[in-house]
């Protein structure tokens, strides 16, 4: 064989070594059996996908949001990386999961998983139509058994998807705006009890785990609803009150409760599954009560400067190129709700090792990641 023989092979095994697309990564202390992840849920896991929903209030693709994100802002609501980010990480995986609604997420850059989640949407379909264009669970849910599924079995060449899902974690993190943007807004049936609500909340939830297993998901990650009560959001609108607004806790702690008992209950009707509730709700409560053991010194303010309602904002979002706080790890808080990138690695690392059943249950989703 020539040099010149030669050099064509190598290149052409250089490009294919640079094209294939590559997942986990096995490490000394960790062994990957998880091809990437498929995300639904709100704005806590949401990676940029409202940036490109027109008409669409909820979004963070600008100054100061993404001030420590390497590609800055990008539609994530926080001033890094989000849990999702991070958990990537832990996984081994190759690169950051990429939004559905980005134009250029097809292809081989979907061989790691989409993220289908949209800040402002809810569990029901109506919650968040005050954000304006949001996309529910339900609808992100169609997207990926319509658009992606059918486009992940061309790229595995293979059309079994429940052969191609089991090695995926499916992580689903809402519920936390069925509550702030429907229950609380006044728009679900003013006779409807909060318990009922909830219950009614839970079933439709239920459900929708179904529907993906149904379709091949087999390894669940429920997220908790953070204490919402304790955020700067509300605590700026109760301003008399001592300590957080508890009805807004209730509202999570009830739902928590549900959705920790739900992982349980519905495992015996989706056969081959495993289902870990990430309790968000605790760890966050512990960050917020005891945060200089965590490395924090401001829980109660928002690290940016938010355009609170009495000056027609929301009391949640950034002001487009406020100005922000110098000491952001400090903060537990970036945004009137939304956590900083240092608290999302605490709950991050803790979903992904914690040993503690009050923060995991009934394992870490380092150990369903390599059932």
């Amino acid at each position: 064989m020539t040099m010149s023989q030669n050099l064509s092979l190598l290149c052409v095994f250089l490009i294919f070594s640079f094209t294939t697309p590559s997942t986990c990564q096995n490490t000394a202390n960790h062994d990957c059996k998880t091809k990437g992840m498929f995300v639904f849920g709100s704005s806590l896991v949401d990676n940029g996908n409202n940036n490109f929903l027109t008409n669409s209030l909820a979004k963070a693709d600008f100054s100061p949001y993404g001030v420590d994100f390497p590609l800055g802002p990008s539609g994530r609501f926080t001033n890094g990386e989000n849990v999702i980010d991070i958990l990537g990480k832990k996984l081994q995986l190759s690169d950051y999961i990429p939004s559905f609604t980005d134009p250029s997420t097809w292809g081989g850059k979907i061989v790691n998983g989409v993220n289908f989640a949209s800040g402002g949407s809810g569990i029901l379909d109506d919650t968040g139509a005050l954000a304006g264009n949001v996309t529910s669970l339900n609808r992100q849910i169609s997207n990926f058994e319509k658009v992606t599924l059918p486009e992940l079995e061309q790229q595995f060449g293979n059309n079994n998807s429940k052969e191609i899902l089991s090695d995926f974690l499916f992580v689903v993190g809402s519920g936390g705006n069925d509550y702030s943007l429907h229950y609380f807004l006044g728009l679900a049936n003013s006779n409807v009890s909060l318990e009922a609500f909830t219950d009614s909340v839970t079933a439709i939830l239920s459900a929708q785990l179904k529907r993906l297993h149904e379709l091949g998901a087999r390894k669940f990650v429920l997220m908790a609803i953070n204490p919402n009560g304790c955020s700067p959001m509300a605590l700026a609108r109760v301003p008399t009150q001592e300590g957080c607004v508890e009805n807004l806790n209730r509202a999570s702690t009830m739902f928590n409760s549900n959705l920790k008992s739900l992982v349980d209950d519905i495992r015996p009707q989706m056969p081959g599954s495993n289902l870990v509730f990430v309790n968000a709700y605790k760890i966050l409560s512990d960050v917020i009560s005891s945060p200089r053991s965590y490395g924090f010194r401001d829980a109660s303010n928002s690290c940016c400067e938010v355009r609170q309602v009495s000056e027609g904002g929301t009391g949640i979002l950034c002001k487009r190129g406020g100005s922000i706080c110098s000491n952001r790890s400090e903060y537990v808080f970036f945004d009137g709700l939304h956590p900083t990138q240092s608290v999302n690695d605490v709950i991050a690392t803790k979903a992904f090792s914690s040993l503690i059943g009050d923060e995991v249950y009934p394992f870490n989703v380092d150990e369903l990641s390599q059932i």
